[in-house]
């Protein structure tokens, strides 16, 4: 957050999971993943994932995932496996 206070109000999330291309898979069949071609059905579950990013976001970009009302993610193989975490505020009020 390089000094930024705490969002402390409504805000969207984006997650984009990528997941490690499987070594034992042949060389064509990871080029058919990492271009998106091979659904990520393997673990781990999105919801697993993104528990663990929204309970390490609190009080470190929030205050608390309750916070958080709108989510988009998405699963892939990829040939980095990592998340991309897109935090939006929004402009609605709080109950």
């Amino acid at each position: 957050m390089a000094g930024r206070s705490l969002i402390n109000r409504a805000v969207s999330v984006d997650l984009d999971i990528r997941l490690q291309i499987p070594a034992s898979w042949s060389q064509k069949r990871k080029s058919m993943a990492a271009q998106g071609l091979i659904a990520a059905t393997s673990k781990p579950d999105a919801d697993n994932v993104e528990k663990g990013i929204f309970d390490g976001m609190n009080g470190v970009v929030w205050v608390d995932d309750v916070q958080v009302v709108e989510v988009s993610k998405r699963k892939r193989y990829a040939e980095t496996p990592d998340v991309v975490v897109i935090v939006r505020e929004l402009e609605l009020l709080s109950a």
